[in-house]
């Protein structure tokens, strides 16, 4: 149930916050007082789009907060399985701040995507926003619809529909991958053939290119490597090596009068030793890292031929490897294709009779489910003043396959005696469309479990004993749903068990948006209003305190 609204700086709202009830909750106002507002912030907040410019100009954000309490087990088992945070204590926090172009969604104080944001949403409230009635003119739309009310037992099988579509799909997608010609196929095993014997030819060692790279470095660098290291080689030898062996003489004749000219003379005789190494090292570097052109340019055309194949074939010689053994399986598959066409096609033979029965399965309960559905809508327009209506579903077939099947159901209706039954966008006026959207909805409610029920202007195009009807059965989904009106219906205002007004005020020079819980004579006078219009006389209060007291004795009859 939704517990709370906070809104702020949306529009004309500067700040405010309403706390709704149980049963009916009524919003009623003037034209352009801002009831628009409250729907279009809780939409936001749902994960709707902000309409244009709609945080106030003199604001630097927006902010919606709902508050619901969670009092439906299974609700609250399923938002458990989604991993809301922080829902053990029974509430649930969606917020949504619009910054220019960005917005901000937190649930229970965690932020989320809008994504995640709808997915909670439609478990916790079923919002019909203007004009959605006009949803039912589109025949797709009656498939979820049907899908919604049955959830419990289609779902299953919607489910086991999409899995054997998606193994249907793949397997002609693989048929069709194997369906070619001879000539684009003889073009294929060439291209594939020339491809591996290009990698088979080269004979490719792992990581030879590392040590390619290391030898053509060293060769393509060897004059100047030998240029210095015999320069190098020149001065230790004429000029380091004989230096240091005459300090060694020098200290050895005095070595014998303190043990620390000693252990110098021993440091000596170790850089001569390691002077000496270095002189052999040179020297055998020099006869053994000689390259000739031939060597070189040898080095230099296995690199091209490696690092060509890498750059057609792959990153690494690992990748061209693996590229070549894949080229290996694809010659193979070519040339056995129509073996394997054939094993797929029978696979395919047998997938289609499986995703038949799933198909079927799932449109024998969605018959059943419509039977079902369509006599409780076909009671919930009694109960809305079409006293004569026939309502029912009828089912074609597709011709393909989809993962939701192969039904194609839509609404049929008449709704006077003697006239033939037809789809409903054929039939139903503007009028008639919102109470059969709410005969829908009512029904929906009680098999989904929504606990909150939002309308928005769900009277349009009724007056008179129709709108008393629709007032009488908005009542009773109220009595085991919240149930959140926006109306200017009088006949509707009069059923409120909670009546809040939305008014539009000037406050130091500023137009801003308020709302008020009213209290039992407050809401005569906004009945009065209804009534009457702009001149609220004695008779019109007269009518409206008469109207709210059949309102109380209408809903002693809808329990009865």
């Amino acid at each position: 149930m939704l517990l709370n609204l906070h809104i702020k700086n949306m529009a004309l709202i500067d700040e405010i916050d309403i706390n709704f009830n149980e049963n009916l909750n009524i919003l009623t106002g003037e034209t352009g007082a801002g009831k628009s507002i409250v729907i279009d912030s809780i939409m936001l907040a749902l994960g709707g789009r902000a309409p244009k410019d709609f945080v106030r100009q003199d604001a630097e954000y927006g902010l919606v907060e709902l508050l619901f309490s969670v009092e439906d087990e299974e609700t609250r088992k399923r938002l458990l399985e989604l991993e809301v945070p922080g829902i053990d204590d029974g509430e649930l926090v969606l917020s949504r701040k619009v910054m220019g172009a960005r917005s901000i969604s937190k649930l229970n104080g965690e932020t989320v995507t809008l994504a995640r944001v709808r997915e909670i949403a439609a478990l916790m409230l079923d919002l019909h926003a203007q004009h959605e009635h006009q949803s039912l003119l589109n025949a797709a739309n009656h498939l979820k619809l049907l899908d919604r009310y049955g959830h419990e037992k289609i779902d299953p099988l919607k489910e086991k529909v999409k899995e054997a579509y998606i193994k249907y799909s793949k397997l002609k997608e693989e048929l069709n991958a194997n369906t070619m010609d001879e000539e684009e196929k003889k073009r294929q095993l060439d291209l594939i053939d020339f491809e591996r014997r290009e990698i088979e030819e080269a004979k490719l060692k792992n990581d030879e290119d590392l040590d390619l790279e290391k030898r053509y470095a060293k060769a393509s660098n060897s004059k100047n490597i030998a240029e210095k290291l015999s320069s190098a080689y020149r001065y230790t030898e004429e000029t380091a090596y004989e230096a240091v062996d005459r300090a060694i003489r020098e200290l050895t004749e005095v070595s014998g009068y303190d043990e620390e000219l000693s252990a110098m003379a021993d440091m000596l005789a170790a850089v001569s030793d390691i002077l000496n190494d270095f002189g052999r090292n040179a020297r055998d570097y020099m006869e053994n890292n000689t390259f000739s052109d031939q060597e070189f340019a040898q080095i230099e055309s296995r690199l091209n031929t490696v690092n060509h194949l890498k750059a057609k074939y792959g990153s690494t010689i690992s990748k061209v490897l693996t590229y070549g053994a894949e080229l290996e399986q694809r010659y193979d598959n070519l040339l056995n294709q129509e073996q394997q066409k054939e094993q797929i096609r029978i696979e395919l033979q047998n997938q289609e009779k499986e995703l038949a029965a799933a198909c079927e399965e799932l449109s024998a309960e969605r018959k059943r489910t419509a039977g079902e559905l369509s006599q409780n809508i076909t009671d919930a327009l009694i109960d809305l003043n079409f006293l004569d209506v026939r309502f029912e579903m009828v089912f074609e077939k597709l011709e393909h396959y989809t993962k939701d099947g192969t039904d194609y159901p839509y609404f049929n209706i008449s709704t006077n005696v003697g006239e033939e039954m037809k789809p409903l966008w054929k039939v139903a006026s503007g009028g008639e469309l919102s109470r059969i959207m709410l005969a829908v909805k009512s029904c929906l409610a009680k098999a989904d479990k929504t606990e909150t029920l939002i309308f928005d202007e769900i009277d349009v195009g009724i007056s008179g004993r129709t709108a008393q009807m629709v007032a009488e059965k908005i009542h009773r989904i109220g009595s085991s749903h919240q149930v959140i009106c926006i109306t200017h219906l009088p006949q509707i205002a009069a059923m409120a068990n909670h009546h809040y007004l939305i008014e539009k005020k000037v406050n130091n020079g500023k137009t801003i948006t308020s709302i008020e819980h009213l209290n039992s004579e407050q809401e005569i006078k906004e009945l009065a209003r209804m009534i009457g219009g702009v001149e609220i006389t004695d008779t019109v209060l007269s009518s409206a305190r008469e109207m709210k007291e059949l309102a109380v004795q209408a809903k002693v009859n809808c329990v009865r």
